[in-house]
């Protein structure tokens, strides 16, 4: 006879006004199955659990969408284009009925970080930045997602700093979301 096992609760799924490339997809699905293990090693709340996977889709859900879309979304929100996205999917969210604001500012910032976020835009910023599929990852960023089940606030400020750093040798510009984020962190 064959060995029987509990079916998986569902993790949700990307929403229906999502436009996302393949590749986009898999980022996404691991971004929610890390939040996912860390919800499950540190306990949280059901509830919380919901908020942190429901932010989890809707990150990346407009990232491959054209630039039109995502600018006129992400209006009156200033920025590069690379991190349009968020506020983009943030706004559409909003539209398709999203009313936690802690959600919603997860998914707006999570590129760039905001000092006024609860847990979910904290865990988010971390899932997205360490799930094992990124460019950048490596044994150190391994050890770092190792470590947030019991050091969410200090890996938080070593990724920040990473971060920052990352994109001040890129010549890139500081965000004021950004500078606030990192000023509240220290």
């Amino acid at each position: 006879m064959g060995r029987t096992s509990s079916p998986k609760r569902s993790l949700g799924d990307l929403p229906s006004w999502a436009v996302v490339t393949a590749s986009r997809r898999k980022h996404v699905a691991r971004v929610v199955r890390l939040l996912a293990e860390w919800a499950e090693a540190m306990d949280v709340s059901a509830r919380e659990r919901q908020r942190w996977l429901r932010a989890a889709w809707m990150h990346d859900a407009l990232k491959d969408a054209p630039r039109a879309v995502v600018r006129k979304l992400a209006a009156p929100f200033a920025g590069p284009p690379a991190i349009l996205h968020g506020p983009a999917a943030a706004r559409r969210a909003a539209l398709a009925r999203e009313r936690d604001r802690g959600v919603l500012d997860a998914i707006r910032y999570h590129s760039v970080g905001y000092a006024d976020w609860d847990h979910v835009g904290r865990m988010l910023y971390l899932a997205d930045f360490l799930e094992a599929g990124r460019r950048h990852h490596d044994a150190a960023r391994t050890a770092q997602a190792k470590r947030v089940p019991g050091d969410p606030d200090g890996v938080l400020w070593a990724v920040a700093r990473d971060r920052i750093a990352h994109g001040i040798r890129k010549g890139l510009p500081l965000l004021p979301e950004t500078v606030a984020f990192w000023n509240a962190l220290t």
